[in-house]
């Protein structure tokens, strides 16, 4: 799909080749995110968005297609897809085909400059072919003054390899400041907060090490299955899927050291940094496991299913659902603390947050009633920031309990919305801005990290664990963080707002 942006001093065009990937066939078309732009008034007075794909489609019906998922009247929808929208078909390695797209874009574009942002939410498999055409056919004309930038969805390779040579390709296609890989976690709001939490609040810095913090669990449920969905996850695995990508990067700026300053290379120096420090996780850090179906559950009730029962899924598939990695970071910081990475699908709940367990109190007076303090930021849902700390229960005796210190953005912010991550994202392509976005050497060190463990699970070295759909996931995964010292008391619960 195509975008073409025009605002003020910031003239844009914008080029987005769609075409869901199998994996992402439940999030919203772009043209939901480009939309909510446009609604918040950040989209620009003159732009065209051109789709490029191989299923003979009409405006008419993409804009049926995206209904659903916007909020607008159907007058205003209309206006939106009929004034911004068109649509070319075409293969994806066919020169005529592409030589089509071209036309069309310096139709629209006519004299104004040939910006153009090209989006390719496509297969994997794809990427090379399509991109090699957008190069030779549909780059802004020299004489014109355009600027090109590509948008590149995960996953970005399957292994160290397969990563290094997409790299190695874009690189002779583009350069490094014109590509865009997006990880969506990094436009959620409680990640972008990371820095502000870490480096604009004097107090966290002196406890920010291993001298306080015991131990650091990032964490990411679903309370789904694959639903279907299993032919394309079972050739990816949750590890894939999530933890190498998602889960690595937040860990990255939890762990990572104050930038320079806040500029784009910067922050991504620091993120390598810390990166380069963690060894390829070992087989013996890991748990997996493979959700099968509740027998309680009615039948026609999703939790009846296990991974296997899905039709997609090849018989007797080893590939996990759910895993839990524990990594190190042997630097002067974060010298034996365990980072645990524990992400699922058909879990008890849908959750992603990240949690800083400290060490227990020095020297307690309180007959070992304390427990250890948690600093606990919530990405989704219901985004929030508490402290749990201990405290005495208001009465004449003197009892100590659970409480917590919190920022809740539902109750603290009330009359703001929370954008998506995607439409941050592609704003900040618009703008040039490559804070939130993944460099090649980050994704060099991230599959560096688990792209051993991975070949060793290929091999069938190990069984995953059987778990119930809606539990916890495998017993053995909190064994694991009880072994690296994690405490869980089960005795606080976060107070649900409504």
């Amino acid at each position: 799909m195509q975008v073409q942006w025009y605002q003020d001093e910031l003239k844009w065009r914008t080029v987005l080749c769609p075409g869901r990937s199998s994996q992402e066939e439940n999030l919203p078309h772009p043209l939901v995110w480009l939309r909510a732009l446009h609604r918040d008034k950040l989209f620009p007075k003159k732009v065209s968005i051109v789709g490029y794909a191989r299923s003979q489609l009409t405006v008419p019906q993409i804009q049926q297609k995206c209904a659903p998922y916007i909020k607008a009247s159907e007058e205003e929808l209309t206006e939106f897809f009929t004034s911004y929208n068109h649509y070319v078909s075409g293969g994806y390695d066919s020169d005529e085909d592409f030589q089509k797209l071209e036309k069309k874009l310096r139709e629209l574009e006519g004299d104004l400059p040939h910006n153009r942002l090209f989006y390719l939410a496509l297969p994997p498999n794809l990427f090379t072919a399509v991109t090699t055409k957008l190069s030779q056919f549909c780059r802004p004309p020299a004489d014109k003054g355009g600027v090109v930038r590509i948008i590149i969805e995960k996953p970005f390779g399957h292994d160290l390899n397969s990563s290094n040579e997409l790299t190695a390709h874009l690189s002779e296609l583009f350069e490094e400041n014109q590509i865009y890989r997006i990880d969506h976690y990094l436009g959620k709001e409680m990640v972008q907060n990371l820095m502000a939490l870490r480096f604009a609040n004097r107090i966290f810095a002196p406890a920010w090490n291993r001298e306080n913090i015991s131990s650091i669990q990032i964490t990411f449920k679903e309370p789904f299955g694959t639903e279907g969905r299993g032919g394309y996850f079972d050739n990816y695995g949750i590890i894939r899927d999530v933890m190498q990508n998602h889960l690595l990067q937040i860990l990255s700026l939890v762990a990572m050291e104050k930038p320079v300053s806040t500029s784009a290379e910067h922050i991504r120096d620091e993120k390598v940094k810390v990166l380069k420090f963690i060894p390829p996780v070992k087989l013996e850090d890991v748990v997996l496991g493979q959700y099968e179906g509740d027998p309680c559950a009615p039948h026609d009730d999703p939790a009846s299913q296990g991974y296997l029962d899905d039709p997609t899924v090849p018989p007797n598939s080893s590939t996990p659902t759910f895993a839990l990695a524990t990594l190190f970071i042997p630097n002067e910081r974060w010298e034996g603390v365990p980072f645990f990475l524990r992400c699922g699908k058909a879990l008890n709940e849908r959750k992603a947050e990240i949690r800083l367990q400290f060490k227990d109190v020095v020297g307690d007076i309180f007959e070992g009633s304390c427990k250890r303090n948690e600093l606990v930021m919530r990405v989704q849902p219901g985004e929030a920031i508490y402290l749990k700390m201990m405290t005495k229960i208001p009465a004449t005796a003197f009892k100590m309990e659970e409480s917590e210190m919190e920022l809740t953005y539902n109750d603290r912010y009330k009359n703001l919305r929370v954008p998506d991550a995607y439409e941050r994202l592609l704003l900040d392509v618009v703008y040039g801005s490559q804070i939130h976005f993944v460099r090649s050497d980050e994704l060099s060190e991230a599959w560096r990290i688990f792209t051993p463990l991975l070949e060793q699970i290929e091999q069938g070295k190990t069984q995953p664990f059987k778990y119930r759909f809606g539990s916890r996931g495998p017993k053995e995964a909190d064994e694991k963080c009880l072994q690296h010292g994690f405490k869980f008391y089960g005795t606080y619960k976060y107070p649900k707002k409504q």
